[in-house]
């Protein structure tokens, strides 16, 4: 593998935790492991593994960017990962925020409830 993926897996188990990505890397297949390799080297190994801004501040605009354009289904895992990057509850309502007022208001009211969800699992568990 190469130097970005290693670092790119350093990166994602950091932010992700290990549990996650063990379960990601035991369902990858011939068919997506490609696409886990891009991801892993373009996202993780790039993007995440910049120090141009903090965890925290990446986290927050991964949330926001995930709600802007309706790809809810990632958010649970980054609201989960906040644990990790220091992004704190009022952080990303301040960034669900942004959401509504320049994205719509459906889209960051939908962002919120499912942070309220996994908010809620992450303090039962």
């Amino acid at each position: 593998m190469s130097e970005r993926f290693e670092n790119g897996m350093r990166v994602r188990r950091k932010i992700l935790g290990d549990d996650h990505v063990d379960r990601a890397e035991n369902g990858k297949t011939a068919f997506d492991q490609p696409f886990q390799t891009l991801i892993t080297e373009g996202a993780w190994g790039t993007v995440w593994a910049s120090d141009g801004i903090s965890d925290r501040e990446r986290s927050m605009l991964t949330l926001a960017l995930l709600a802007a354009l309706g790809n809810f289904e990632e958010i649970p895992m980054h609201i989960r990962a906040t644990a990790r990057t220091g992004a704190s509850k009022q952080d990303v309502l301040e960034a669900f925020q942004h959401v509504a007022v320049y994205a719509g208001v459906p889209r960051a009211n939908h962002a919120l409830k499912l942070a309220k969800q996994t908010y809620d699992e992450m303090e039962n568990e």
